[in-house]
């Protein structure tokens, strides 16, 4: 499918500059999309963007992605109504070099004409001057021109400092840089990019006499005007390490009904026709609609072992037909995700290896319940279960050998309140 059209049915073109739509058919077109290294790790939001590029190289076409090695030590003062807080260069670079790892399981760097490529911008202004930059770059545009751009005029009132204020001038000359170098006609971001993209183009314009091209997509919303790519926690970051599979695959899954046919539609890589036909099977049940989206970014993001390990999870904690056989079929790594989903507790191995009375662990090491009586009803109610092993006896002991994993025990007290203890 025409890239353009993909864009449109996926609702991902919100505005682009004449003459491209004849372009993109008649050749291989390289375009690229740049993004600083102010996190440490990409994020489901950037994830937009990287989806952008996917879709544009399986059209067929080149994409580049531009690492803000110079502008993330500036910052966009797009989208931002004061300052940013300037990173530090040593974290800058190393921010860089971790996300460009993660973007080459993304995209395709190492197959056919239209293999993706890496670029920096520190390399286009490391030997810079100030002098030539004032000579070379800033000249290019008036500061009425700057100051029309969306990006500024919303910063006029809360201010904006002549750092922030060059950042459209340091992205547009980026832009000629890639065109001169890479033949890149084409630059694409987020819909807060209009100005700074068009800034490009118009030094191309004005510098080369040449014509490129701009093309925007839509910010990602949710249903409820809130931003998207974070949950309660926080940041939904690309990252086994810090958002695990598993809260990563709770995030689709526990996705508005409101906001699926949008994130279906950007995120999933099935044709047009395969959409539009699970759409209408599943548009009475969602909830498997959200279940196949989740399913399918879990492996694309990590790795089909982590979407089995994140069902496991999931059937230990949720299904209800969860057994002792459930639980002892967990690995470490996987009652490690067990942990950071229920509420859990530490005890020494000191305090186990002798043996433990199963009163003395669920009031005294844990706080499980509040007091030893209340450890007793609970067992005389045939609530506790270690392991998915109901306990009846209240002078039970708890041996090291009982351990999952040598480390950890988890404790059911009625059919809701799960624990996990880990012993260190």
């Amino acid at each position: 499918m025409n890239f353009l059209d993909e864009l449109r049915w996926r609702g991902l073109l919100q505005d682009s500059t004449p003459g491209l739509e004849e372009v993109l058919p008649d050749k291989m077109v390289t375009a690229y999309i740049g993004f600083d290294p102010t996190a440490p790790a990409l994020t489901i939001g950037n994830y937009v963007a990287i989806m952008v590029l996917k879709l544009f190289q399986l059209s067929g076409h080149k994409p580049i992605v531009l690492m803000g090695g110079a502008t993330g030590r500036v910052g966009d003062p797009s989208g931002k109504d004061k300052e940013r807080e300037l990173k530090s260069v040593e974290e800058l670079d190393s921010n860089l070099e971790f996300q460009k790892v993660q973007f080459k399981k993304f995209l395709d760097f190492e197959n056919g004409n239209n293999k993706a490529e890496f670029a920096n911008n520190l390399d286009f202004y490391k030997e810079m001057n100030v002098l030539d930059f004032l000579r070379d770059v800033g000249k290019t545009l008036t500061v009425n021109y700057m100051m029309s751009k969306e990006s500024v005029q919303k910063r006029l009132e809360t201010g904006i400092s002549f750092t922030e204020f060059s950042y459209q001038l340091l992205q547009a000359y980026d832009f000629q840089v890639l065109f001169q170098t890479k033949n890149c006609i084409l630059q694409m971001g987020g819909s807060d990019q209009w100005g700074n993209i068009t800034s490009g183009t118009e030094f191309i314009r004005k510098n080369l006499d040449s014509k490129a091209y701009a093309l925007t997509v839509p910010l990602l919303t949710k249903a409820d005007g809130k931003k998207f790519g974070k949950s309660e926690e926080g940041n939904i970051w690309l990252d086994a390490n810090m958002t695990s599979p598993y809260k990563f695959y709770q995030f689709w899954i526990n996705c508005d009904d409101a906001d699926l046919k949008k994130f279906y539609r950007c995120f999933s890589l099935h044709s047009k026709e395969e959409v539009e036909s699970l759409e209408a099977q599943f548009a009475t049940d969602p909830r498997e609609l959200k279940r196949l989206l989740a399913e399918e970014l879990t492996i694309r993001i990590h790795s089909f072992e982590a979407f089995q390990s994140v069902v496991k999870v999931s059937d230990l904690l949720f299904g209800k037909n969860a057994t002792k056989e459930t639980l002892l079929d967990l690995n470490e790594m996987e009652l490690e995700m067990v942990a950071h989903e229920i509420p859990n507790f530490t005890v020494s191995k000191d305090s186990i290896t002798n043996g433990i009375n199963i009163l003395d662990l669920l009031s005294e090491q844990t706080q499980i319940v509040s007091s030893k009586s209340e450890a007793r009803r609970a067992i005389q109610g045939n609530a506790v279960s270690i392991n998915k092993e109901r306990i009846n006896n209240q002078d039970t002991i708890l041996t090291p050998d009982i351990l999952l994993q040598a480390k950890y025990l988890m404790v059911e007290n009625g059919k809701k309140n799960k624990y996990l203890i880990i012993v260190e």
